[in-house]
């Protein structure tokens, strides 16, 4: 069974981050089940990319996503078996994209200076990455 579009507000969502911050410097804080509906279990960063080569290019069987790019700019595409439903850019560190599980993703249009931080409610388990589109669509049409 495919999507229908009343399901794609479901998948993910943007978090418009309190800045809190004085003389000294701002600060924006992320705190599971608040900010991301999921506990955070993993992070990692993203930077020093060449090109305008994409990153992700894949689904997740189990993991959520948080991504918050707090240096630069880049964009992250979303999408489903029909094809594209989201491109979320990313430029500010108050801008906070989460995604559930089973969302196909690429970051792209990265900045020179760009550097996005990721969190996962999950940790890293090789055997639940779909990186084969083709794969992918026929596993969620089917279910």
């Amino acid at each position: 069974m495919a999507w229908s579009e009343n399901d794609y507000t479901e998948l993910y969502g943007l978090v418009e981050l309190p800045v809190r911050g004085d003389c000294r410097g701002n600060l924006v804080v992320i705190e599971q089940l608040k900010e991301l509906p999921f506990e955070l279990k993993r992070m990692f960063a993203i930077y020093g990319t060449v090109g305008n080569e994409p990153r992700g290019s894949h689904a997740n069987r189990r993991s959520r996503f948080g991504f918050l790019c707090l240096n630069g700019s880049c964009s992250v595409k979303l999408i489903a078996p029909e094809g594209e439903f989201a491109n979320v850019q990313l430029d500010s560190p108050s801008k906070l994209l989460w995604i559930e599980k089973m969302v196909w993703k690429e970051m792209c249009d990265f900045s020179n200076d760009c550097v996005l931080v990721v969190v996962s409610d999950s940790y890293y388990d090789p055997e639940e990455y779909i990186y084969s589109f083709e794969d992918y669509r026929t596993m969620k049409i089917s279910s």
